[in-house]
Formats: structure tokens, C-alpha cells, sequence
């Protein structure tokens, strides 16, 4: 019995580690309401955004798109949608966005 007891240990711990992992995940996502995603902008640091998802149909929303398909085509370093321009421009447009919308 004991040497199956190291084992059982180690598989504990694993799942501790998954869980914990889990819950952060989905923190993450509940951090993102319905109908908005959240994007990664920055050309070296990268800052989170969330913005609604009805930008995506803009044309300077679409040609920031274009950059960050251009840059990294569909593997995003963050997991995310990367956008690499800098944060001024980001939040330059994203105002004029909201004020469109």
C-alpha cells in the first residue's frame, strides 16, 4: 500500500494544479461580457481590451485586423486576438467607434 500512496499524492496534486488552472481560465472569460471580445494590443508590452463585437464590421477596425492577420496569420502569442499598433492608435479609434455607435 505504501508504494501506491507517492502515486496518489502526485495525481492530487496534478488535479489541484488543473482545477486551479481552470478557475483561472474561467475568470478570465467571465471577464469578457456577452457580445464583446477582448483583444491584446501593444507593439513590445501588450494591454487587454474589451471591446464590442459590432467593431468587427468597421473598416479601421477591419484594417487593424488586417495588420494582426499580416503579423501573426491565425497563432496569436496570447492565446488571443493580438493586434500589434500602438496603444494611442488603439484607443483613438476604438473612442471614434464609440462614438459612432
Amino acid at each position: 500500500m505504501a508504494i501506491w500512496l507517492p502515486s496518489v499524492i502526485n495525481a492530487k496534486n496534478i488535479l489541484r494544479r488543473s482545477n486551479s488552472f481552470a478557475k483561472r481560465a474561467a475568470s478570465t472569460f467571465m471577464d469578457v461580457p456577452k457580445g464583446h471580445l477582448a483583444i491584446y494590443v501593444g507593439e513590445s508590452e501588450k494591454k487587454r481590451f474589451v471591446v464590442p463585437v459590432s467593431f468587427l464590421n468597421h473598416p479601421s477596425f477591419q484594417q487593424l485586423l488586417g495588420k494582426a492577420e499580416e503579423e501573426f496569420g491565425f497563432d496569436h502569442p496570447m492565446g488571443g486576438l493580438t493586434i500589434p499598433c500602438s496603444k494611442d492608435i488603439f484607443i483613438d479609434i476604438t473612442s471614434s467607434l464609440h462614438e459612432l455607435l
